[in-house]
């Protein structure tokens, strides 16, 4: 069995987990068998599947401000960017805005090895081309498309994000990203120009429950095998997109009354693009933050969000937390293996699809994302 890596990016540190290959039992590998940048605030990180060897996370170590680090070596020896993510300077106070956290990495395409992009909050894309080491502004979304959408950004607590940045597969040019809260972007030319993707979404929050810009999307991925195909876990709901189609449909409304479809977090199988997971939330008006009733459970659907099915077998009757939008992955074995992480600082994980979940490690600070790596 292939050696993988289980990648927790937490409130006060990376934790790394290691299978080593035997499936029987992971270790954590960090130093001194603790976080890496101990204290600081991690939002993602990411092992690069071009090469197997480079790793980027994105950190804001305390009072020093977000940056993001790179390492070849797993960890043992990190490296600062020389020039992080950062907005271009302006006189003026109504346009300025600096990078207050780092939010999603992204790796480039296949034939754009060194490429990555990043996100943050506020909303802003960013990209590298030598592997992290150096970060310039996507110019065409930062400073030529979001000034004219501004306006239609509804500011959050903790302010707007970046994030769910997809690369086509088949296209290096064709990427989608989300903002919360301002709605889904397409460009078709790496990044130049950009338009919106929200019809079919719904806005119960604004004025105009049909309004072009305003969404909320919480996190948007595009399938591997099948690129045209994208789910999408919205503020308001679940939803697919079959492209060339641009009308998103709430395939959540198949999911129990009793349930609901909000929720933060949404997972592709690798290989069927029929099958998804969502980890619900209770979206309730309090909007609590915790699984709907203190009952945690995954929902599985296998046939596109016709039907859903409850799978919460082995996680406990009474837990009142959730999961963040990028603390939920699966691996592309066989079988499927699935973990998440909860904001009371466990790792769950299932080894058969999601029928059956055991908890693999506690009492770690809340956890921000999860992401399986294959080391090379």
């Amino acid at each position: 069995m292939r050696e993988r890596l289980l990648l927790v990016a937490t409130r006060k540190g990376l934790f790394v987990f290691d299978d080593s290959g035997t499936a029987s039992a992971w270790t954590l590998s960090g130093p001194h068998s603790g976080p890496h940048f101990l204290g600081a605030s991690v939002h993602h990180a990411v092992l690069d599947p071009r090469d197997g060897v480079t790793l980027l996370a994105c950190a804001c170590p305390g009072h020093l401000g977000p940056t993001v680090y790179r390492s070849s070596d797993r960890g043992a020896t990190w490296q600062e960017a020389g020039k992080p993510p950062a907005f271009a300077k302006s006189d003026d106070p109504a346009t300025a805005r600096v990078v207050d956290h780092l939010f999603w990495l992204t790796p480039g395409h296949v034939d754009e090895p060194g490429v990555w992009y990043a996100g943050s909050s506020p909303a802003g894309l960013f990209r590298s081309d030598d592997a992290g080491a150096t970060w310039q502004e996507v110019a065409g979304f930062n400073r030529d498309y979001f000034p004219s959408i501004r306006e239609h950004v509804n500011e959050v607590p903790g302010g707007s994000m970046l994030h769910s940045i997809n690369v086509d597969p088949r296209d290096a040019r064709h990427l989608y990203l989300a903002v919360s809260t301002g709605g889904v972007f397409e460009s078709a030319d790496a990044g130049g120009h950009w338009h919106p993707l929200n019809r079919g979404c719904a806005a119960d929050f604004l004025p105009d429950p049909n309004a072009e810009l305003g969404h909320d999307p919480h996190c948007v991925v595009q399938h591997p095998q099948q690129p045209d195909r994208l789910y999408q876990q919205n503020h308001c709901g679940i939803y697919r997109l079959d492209r060339p189609g641009d009308t998103w449909r709430r395939i959540g409304d198949a999911m129990p009354r009793e349930i609901g479809d909000i929720g933060f977090p949404i997972v592709p199988h690798p290989r069927d693009p029929d099958t998804v997971w969502v980890f619900p939330m209770d979206g309730t008006e309090i909007w609590p933050r915790t699984c709907p009733g203190g009952r945690p459970a995954v929902y599985r659907s296998s046939d596109g969000g016709e039907s859903w099915q409850r799978q919460d077998a082995g996680m406990p009757h009474q837990a009142w937390w959730t999961v963040k939008r990028q603390a939920f992955c699966a691996d592309a074995g066989e079988p499927l293996s699935l973990f998440f992480g909860t904001t009371s600082g466990e790792v769950w994980s299932s080894a058969d699809a999601g029928d059956t979940w055991h908890c693999i490690a506690r009492h770690l600070p809340e956890i921000q994302a999860v992401e399986l790596a294959y080391p090379r």
